[in-house]
């Protein structure tokens, strides 16, 4: 039995990825240390580049704040691919941490996350594609996004 690399695992989903953010801070998306690959907080940006934007629990309900967490998720591999060529450069999945606009009385936000956790583990699997996670709300998000994600990778 041969086992779809996570690249063919992607390419199979049918998913479109965002174009890799470029940095508008003193700050880099992406830095290869040792054997991790380190992403910087990432928003839910869309194939023209615009955001995804507003409060969990205002604007959005928690089903499409996992919309916008997953196309974080998107947006995350969009800079794998970026700077490493390619997601079969990546092993694993360490550590993802969301965090969700939301309003005060929300409390869904490892829902809201799940849609970047299960993006990940349908890529390199649920053993491979899910690391420890921390989901929390926040009082505001760059540009008012609706998600930011940050996370770390183990390089094959």
């Amino acid at each position: 039995m041969t086992v779809a690399s996570p690249q063919a695992r992607f390419t199979a989903l049918g998913l479109t990825l965002p174009p890799a953010p470029k940095p508008i801070g003193a700050y880099t998306p992406a830095l290869v240390v040792g054997p991790h690959l380190y992403l910087s907080g990432h928003l839910p940006t869309l194939p023209d580049g615009s955001f995804i934007k507003g409060r969990v629990g205002c604007e959005h309900d928690a089903d499409a704040g996992k919309l916008a967490a997953q196309q974080v998720g998107l947006t995350m591999l969009a800079t794998v691919i970026d700077r490493l060529g390619s997601l079969d450069r990546v092993r694993r999945v360490i550590k993802v941490l969301g965090m969700v606009n939301s309003t005060p009385e929300f409390d869904k936000h490892p829902h809201v996350i799940n849609g970047c956790s299960e993006l990940f583990g349908s890529i390199w699997g649920s053993e491979l594609g899910v690391g420890v996670r921390s989901a929390f709300g926040v009082a505001a998000l760059p540009n008012n996004v609706a998600v930011e994600i940050e996370a770390i990778f183990e390089l094959a």
